[in-house]
């Protein structure tokens, strides 16, 4: 206690906040503050620096900012490998594969008469006008029954009206040989009736991606199931010879109708129509599912569509007849490739049907590559601010110009070898078709899309019917192929030109008064 009279020292409960340090009476130092703390000094307890409680979180402070990129990028990387991981072992993945299956199937039953056509020409003396004839029945059929299919669709759903038309049209494969020994118009009644049937293949697929994908992977999903149908081309023209060499002439016809009954058979029992009343779905997947569907904006009551579609408006404008003569152009030369090119090898480089059906399937693999890359390609250059009818032109010149250089080189090849690497440049190129006026119908008509698309895919029809009849006739006038070959490359000529002075890809008014 200090000695009276002296005056006590200000302790700092008796100072003002703002007093200064030298009032204190004290001869030391003051403390430190946090952002003042000296280094420690090595005999001090290094607890005096950091806590106790703060010791847990020091590792986590040294280790986070290192880990911090590699962990950002583990979170998206490593979401984007579980769902791409969930997606190889999902119930989608297996309606994805089984609808590639489908439409495999339907272009080998569809094919086998390209193959089949030559000895059963030899067999019956069939000339090649009425074979051409022979082979355009399946488009009789074909001609009317997406419409149908469509709407039956709409109706019962994809999973019902796949299973019947796969069935239908496996009987009608299967059928085949029995209608041939009987009678030649019963056996085209098969052909119609497998045209009938396979109408609704590409109107089914549609539906079941539609209801079993979210809106980020239906892309995926019509690429593996596409795949499949350009890759039914290869099966049934590699196959088939292999077959006819070992079980006659209609021995494909038998065992492709067997598959499609077989493939009925897992489709009833192992696919459901929609993924909520499937039995095996994870709840994970379902929500998964319903939640990328409710990313689609439902169509609003204003935006259905007229019950009687204005035809005489879409019929007016010139980005309509674009659309309608690239389809049937893309048609004639789709057809007349796939009905004609084995018969052409055989004829023009006397191949036999084995060689001659190799020569024909190659191209169709390259094709289901090359329309995958230009998929690719337009959308990046769409991202990369090209407008979108710039890209479509690119795409479909490139889908129609590319086809005609390459036939006349076909037709100035000198070996089969020389034929057939032509050949796969011309199919291949033809895909670049599908990111020009394939995906254009949506663009310039949202709200008339499946109208224009059903006005096309029948110009389209009508096109491949007179060009698989007319190589036959014009084979029989000139004795042969190369003039028809000519022919076909300056129609790819003029589409092209046709569709780059009138196709857009903006949207048209086809509702105003203009």
């Amino acid at each position: 206690m200090a000695p009276p009279g002296q005056l006590l020292p200000l302790t700092r409960s008796l100072l003002p906040p703002s007093a200064p340090p030298f009032l204190s009476g004290r001869r030391r130092r003051a403390p430190p503050t946090r952002a003042q703390t000296p280094s420690p000094l090595p005999w001090q307890p290094r607890r005096l620096l950091c806590p106790a409680p703060l010791q847990p979180l020091r590792p986590l402070a040294r280790t986070r900012p290192a880990s911090a990129p590699s962990g950002v990028s583990a979170a998206g990387g490593g979401e984007a490998q579980a769902v791409a991981a969930e997606f190889m072992t999902s119930e989608r993945v297996k309606v994805a594969a089984m609808l590639g299956l489908a439409l495999a199937l339907c272009n080998a039953d569809r094919v086998v008469m390209s193959v089949a056509i030559v000895p059963l020409s030899q067999a019956y003396g069939w000339t090649p006008s009425f074979a051409g004839v022979v082979q355009s029945s399946f488009l009789w059929g074909y001609l009317i029954s997406p419409i149908i299919g469509g709407a039956l669709v709409d109706y019962y759903g994809g999973r019902r009206v796949m299973a019947y038309g796969v069935a239908l049209w496996s009987f009608a494969t299967f059928l085949s040989p029995w209608a041939a020994g009987r009678s030649l118009w019963l056996f085209i009644s098969t052909r119609v009736l497998l045209g009938v049937a396979e109408g609704v293949a590409l109107p089914c697929m549609n539906n079941m991606v539609l209801r079993w994908f979210p809106r980020t992977e239906r892309s995926s999903a019509v690429g593996i199931a596409m795949a499949g149908f350009q890759l039914g081309n290869t099966i049934g023209l590699l196959l088939s010879p292999i077959i006819m060499s070992r079980a006659g002439i209609f021995g494909p016809f038998v065992i492709f109708g067997l598959f499609g009954f077989l493939w009925v058979l897992v489709w009833i029992s192992a696919i459901s129509g929609t993924p909520a009343e499937h039995p095996q779905i994870s709840a994970y997947e379902l929500e998964y599912i319903t939640k990328g569907q409710k990313l689609v904006k439902p169509q609003g009551q204003g935006e259905k569509l007229r019950k009687v579609p204005p035809f005489s408006k879409l019929l007016s404008k010139w980005p309509t007849w674009a659309l309608i003569s690239a389809n049937a152009m893309h048609s004639w030369g789709y057809f007349v490739i796939l009905s004609w090119m084995p018969v052409y090898f055989k004829t023009i480089f006397h191949v036999n049907l084995r060689e001659a059906a190799w020569f024909s399937a190659i191209p169709w693999v390259m094709m289901a590559v090359l329309g995958y890359v230009a998929g690719v390609v337009s959308d990046t250059l769409i991202r990369n601010g090209t407008s979108i009818t710039l890209t479509r032109k690119i795409m479909q010149t490139i889908g129609f110009v590319g086809p005609g250089i390459a036939l006349l080189g076909l037709n100035a090849a000198k070996s089969p070898a020389i034929a057939s690497a032509w050949l796969t440049v011309a199919v291949g190129l033809k895909s670049f078709g599908h990111s020009g006026f394939l995906v254009n119908l949506q663009e310039i008509a949202p709200q008339y899309a499946g109208v224009l698309h059903g006005m096309s895919n029948t110009a389209g029809t009508f096109a491949a019917i007179l060009g698989t009849i007319g190589a036959g006739f014009f084979v029989d006038r000139m004795g042969s192929f190369r003039g028809f070959i000519i022919l076909t490359s300056l129609l790819y000529f003029s589409s092209a030109l046709f569709w780059d002075i009138f196709a857009t890809g903006e949207r048209v008014d086809f509702d105003g008064s203009g």
